[in-house]
């Protein structure tokens, strides 16, 4: 789960006061829907990298796999 700052990797704090997420490191400040969105648009970019990985990985090894074949 994403819990730092997005830009920054900084820590976020919630301002109870004005109803915001702020950067103690760089200032930046986010409303909840905006940091969820944020949260949720990163978790997916990882996932998709996982996956892009997975893929490669998979093809390789098919193609590791048929040329073994073509020796027998």
């Amino acid at each position: 789960m994403v819990k730092g700052c997005p830009e920054c990797g900084g820590e976020l704090k919630f301002d109870p006061r004005r109803k915001l997420y702020v950067c103690l490191n760089c200032g930046l400040t986010l409303t909840r829907e905006e940091y969820f969105m944020v949260r949720e648009e990163i978790k997916r970019l990882i996932y998709q990298e996982t996956e892009d990985e997975k893929e490669k990985w998979r093809r390789e090894y098919l193609k590791w796999w048929l040329s073994s074949k073509k020796e027998e």
